[in-house]
């Protein structure tokens, strides 16, 4: 009787579960403004891809979404009194996800990979400092610097310095960027190349009770309108950028939130200052006076920005405030004029990005030109052709003459906001200074900064570099973006942060 009891329980229980609803997966849609370009953060340019890499990867340090420094792999560091060695400790425990061990030798592999120049990495310039990287034991790892960079740990903070596994890195080699195996909380599950790359949960993940999605899926949307209509019928959790027109819309979606957050995305256009007529400063200056920013703001931007004051943006230490540029066509004319060219003349404006924000500032800055007697054709571009136009082309061979893009220092300090983009050094292919501009004295000034560590010394060197790039005007400074996302209500923990990029750990779907 008993064992007939007990048998109709079991089988009540088992009918019971079958009833239950099983628990809805956690599955998450991210649409994004532009496609990635690899998977490998050292190979990277573009803050995107390295943000879609933070699902597989993470580094020593990270930034958190005030740009301030957290020890990540890392558990406690010290620094010799020269400035020019790091020692640090690393977290035990933490697995790869092949199954490896996460140790003092995986840092020393990935740090060699990185500064070494044969392996022809995009990233390379952050990492040229590192003299050698030593294993002192499982645990601890050495760094030695060619000489002091006071913003060092910036450097291992940045997204690009990923740690990715040595057994990955050897079984696929230069194909990395395809086959990511990290330290991370997601895992790749599938890349379609030219629609999405989805992830899933890494069960076997350091941190205990994370991540709690089971998917994202990153889903590049070229097409403000379209990636914003993705919110409104379901299809996407989270979009951004937000086409800035359509913010006001979506703000009354009773189901979507709508989120405005601090930016450090500065947006300029550079002049290739080797090449006429932009080698005159009369013609820098007569475009600067030209192009009127408030109104720039409100017709491409909605009101989601601030003229820029400076070629820093203001949340970064030591960045400099000026007047900011006037709207004076008349002046710009007579500019013009005194530069020898009181007709004006024809060039060519080329845009980083095609999304249909950049259009709007393509188009807005060819009606301002041509009130002065500038035409200028405009060519927006996608990732592919930007790396074979502009970033992969040295000052002999680039045809690159003014060109609209932006910058967030994603280390959070001023060496990453102005070496990559003013220092003579960092000319293209190098790095992003698309104005090939040189200064000598602004180099110098830069190279000292990251010599010292007094504060004071710091801030005189950054200020006396910002001056004379402000007075030598090889930017148009134009705006610094407020930074526009939206996601449904059922999706919390997913933030943007300043730089561009995403915070999606601690993400949940209720």
């Amino acid at each position: 009787m008993k064992r007939q009891n007990a048998g109709r329980l079991m089988a009540a229980l088992l009918a019971l579960a079958a009833a239950a609803p099983a628990l809805a997966a956690k599955d998450v849609v991210v649409a994004v403004g532009s496609n990635f370009t690899t998977l490998d953060p050292y190979d990277a340019n573009d803050t995107l891809s390295q943000a879609v890499a933070k699902s597989f990867y993470q580094g020593l340090f990270g930034l958190d979404k005030e740009m301030k420094v957290q020890k990540v792999l890392a558990k406690d560091y010290s620094v010799s009194a020269d400035g020019k060695v790091y020692t640090i400790q690393l977290r035990d425990g933490v697995k790869f996800q092949d199954g490896s061990d996460f140790n003092a030798q995986a840092v020393k592999v990935n740090l060699d990979r990185a500064s070494n120049p044969d392996n022809h990495l995009k990233r390379y310039n952050l990492y040229r400092n590192i003299a050698s990287t030593e294993v002192v034991d499982p645990l601890t790892v050495k760094i030695t610097l060619k000489q002091p960079f006071s913003a060092f740990i910036n450097i291992l903070a940045h997204p690009a310095t990923a740690m990715i596994s040595p057994e990955a890195l050897k079984k696929y080699g230069k194909d990395i960027g395809f086959h990511p195996v990290g330290t991370g909380p997601y895992q790749l599950d599938t890349w379609n190349q030219t629609d999405f790359v989805k992830v899933k949960k890494f069960p076997d993940y350091w941190q205990k009770g994370l991540p709690k999605l089971d998917t994202i899926t990153w889903r590049p949307v070229v097409d403000n309108n379209t990636r914003a209509a993705m919110l409104q019928t379901g299809e996407a959790n989270l979009a951004f950028p937000i086409p800035f027109e359509q913010a006001a819309r979506l703000k009354t979606n009773p189901k979507l939130e709508l989120v405005t957050t601090p930016s450090i995305m500065q947006r300029y256009i550079s002049m290739n200052v080797t090449q006429k007529p932009f080698d005159n400063l009369k013609v820098r200056q007569a475009i600067n006076y030209a192009i009127n920013r408030q109104a720039l703001v409100k017709v491409a931007f909605s009101g989601y920005a601030e003229p820029a004051t400076g070629v820093v943006p203001p949340a970064i230490a030591y960045s400099q405030a000026y007047q900011p540029w006037p709207y004076d066509p008349a002046k710009a004319r007579e500019l013009l004029k005194e530069a020898g060219y009181p007709n004006g003349f024809t060039t060519t404006l080329w845009s980083s990005h095609n999304h249909s924000t950049a259009r709007k500032v393509l188009q807005f800055t060819q009606q301002q030109l041509a009130q002065v007697g500038i035409k200028v054709k405009v060519t927006a571009m996608d990732a592919g052709q930007r790396a074979a136009q502009v970033e992969g082309k040295g000052q002999k061979e680039s045809g690159v003459r003014m060109f609209y893009t932006g910058w967030s220092a994603s280390t959070g300090e001023a060496d990453w906001a102005l070496s990559p983009l003013f220092a003579s050094r960092n000319w293209p292919p190098t790095l992003f200074n698309t104005a090939f501009y040189s200064n000598p004295q602004v180099d110098k000034d830069l190279d000292q900064a990251l010599q010292t560590s007094d504060d004071a010394q710091k801030g005189k060197l950054y200020k006396d570099a910002q001056d004379t790039i402000w007075k030598e005007s090889p930017w148009v400074p134009l705006v610094v973006e407020k930074l526009v996302s939206a996601h449904d209500k059922t999706l919390t923990g997913f933030y943007v942060m300043p730089d561009t990029g995403f915070s999606f750990e601690n993400a949940d779907l209720n």
